[in-house]
């Protein structure tokens, strides 16, 4: 359908709507911006801060970048340097982030209208892609559902255990646990301790909620309903649901186990700990590890043997349409499934009795390789503009920052506006995803009708 330029008898804003309708995914990208720039402006002005006075831009900027785009990383003190004003921005930032500014949108819709347009199921497909338009209302009444359930429940149960264990006064306790369980479920890692959950490393009424939080919202809405809708039945899940769910349960497991062998005599970590101490520091830690952003154990007290696992569990990150980010566990395993299939000379690449498509190894591939440049570049960039920073140190930040886990060795703090500029950059791009962002830069795709000759050139 052809669409009407500004002064054709179409209104301009009309135009622009049709325009951004024809690639929706354009809005993505656009929509977070825009939750960035008012949250900066929100956290420069004085009552935001406790010492009220206006926040330098940068910081402001990073801030509120890391709570949007669920990161977690900070270059200030979050419980000292901001007012409860800061703070509840902080946490509504981080909700929109996780949730998605164009789900979060339309779910305000739905309470208030109770009616659903075809706009407007229009823009929220470009989100939540896995769903047919006529299945988006269903999708995001379940989605605020998930959201407002496990949220309650994790705030119920940390409320009780702060003013029981703690001695919280009622208001306090709630606070408390509604801020970590909104940061859990959405995988942000803000915390108002400033050693975030270090001093609850041996209480698992605490770290444990926020754990299985952190793993529900960042196993992705479609695999999560998929696997509780159908969970007699796995074998009939769909290929994405077993890659995500069975890969990130193999995930957890191998990270908790190599963290523990690890760590287990380190005396700066889980050293000083009982065996008990030191399997529910372990598991807790794991679960965090790949975009949860809580840590239990002091990073900068981790052996170097466990940098690595950490960097790599950070990259490969959670499900496809979760909170979490990274490549995501159905990518990581997908190519996985390739190589081996490639090492074992089968024509074709098969999960289970599916044969994968083609278009999705490209899309893999695509994916893996524009992160793995991207995680390079910032790397690159930040040794370059930062004295004294070391490969493995700047290679770790760049990773939490681009995987919007938000563990930090403590760098971030110290970069010059320059580095910490770069940070930002990497955790928009790893929020709204290098392929939905080269989709939403691509004008159209282009389709040939004709193919020219085929020839295999020598590889390796």
């Amino acid at each position: 359908m052809a669409v009407s330029a500004p002064g054709s008898g179409v209104g301009h804003e009309d135009w622009l709507v049709r325009r951004l309708l024809r690639h929706p995914v354009r809005i993505v990208p656009l929509g977070f911006l825009v939750a960035i720039l008012l949250g900066t402006g929100v956290l420069m002005l004085p009552p935001a801060t406790e010492e009220h006075r206006y926040t330098p831009f940068v910081t402001a900027l990073f801030t509120a970048t890391s709570a949007v785009s669920v990161t977690g990383l900070v270059v200030v003190d979050t419980p000292t340097y901001w007012t409860p004003v800061g703070l509840v921005m902080i946490t509504v930032l981080t909700q929109l982030g996780g949730l998605g500014i164009l789900t979060g949108g339309t779910l305000v819709v739905l309470v208030v209208a109770r009616q659903l347009g075809l706009r407007t199921r229009l823009l929220v497909q470009a989100e939540t892609a896995e769903f047919g338009i006529g299945d988006v209302r269903r999708v995001l009444l379940r989605i605020g559902l998930t959201m407002l359930v496990c949220e309650a429940v994790m705030t119920a149960v940390l409320a009780l255990r702060f003013a029981v264990g703690y001695d919280y006064p009622a208001g306090r306790a709630i606070w408390y646990g509604f801020f970590h369980a909104v940061q859990a479920f959405n995988n942000g890692g803000f915390s108002l301790y400033s050693d975030n959950l270090v001093g609850f490393a041996h209480d698992g009424w605490v770290t444990l909620p926020l754990a299985f939080g952190t793993i529900i919202g960042g196993l992705g809405f479609p695999a999560l309903f998929e696997a509780t809708r159908g969970w007699r039945r796995p074998g009939r899940w769909t290929v994405s649901t077993k890659l995500t769910v069975w890969g990130s349960l193999v995930l957890l497991l191998v990270g908790f186990a190599v963290l523990l062998a690890a760590e287990w005599a380190n005396p700066r970590t889980l050293g000083p700990f009982g065996w008990e101490g030191k399997a529910l520091a372990a598991f807790t830690q794991d679960a965090y590890i790949r975009t949860g952003g809580f840590n239990t154990v002091d990073v900068n007290g981790l052996d170097e043997a466990s940098f690595p696992l950490l960097i790599a569990l950070m990259f490969v990150g959670g499900g496809s349409a979760s909170t979490a980010g990274g490549i995501k566990v159905a990518t990581f395993f997908l190519l996985a499934f390739c190589i081996w299939a490639e090492l074992r000379g089968e024509p074709d690449v098969t999960v289970g009795r599916r044969r994968l498509a083609s278009a999705s190894q490209r899309q893999a591939l695509t994916v893996a390789l524009l992160s793995v440049a991207l995680v390079v570049a910032g790397t690159v960039t930040l040794i370059l503009l930062t004295e004294g920073v070391s490969y493995d140190r700047a290679l770790f930040e760049v990773t939490s920052a681009f995987s919007t886990t938000g563990l930090s060795t403590g760098v971030a703090q110290t970069l010059p506006s320059a580095g910490q500029l770069t940070l930002i950059v990497l955790m928009y791009i790893g929020r709204v995803g290098t392929l939905t962002l080269g989709s939403a830069i691509a004008l159209n795709t282009r389709r040939r009708l004709y193919r020219y000759p085929e020839e295999q050139p020598i590889v390796g």
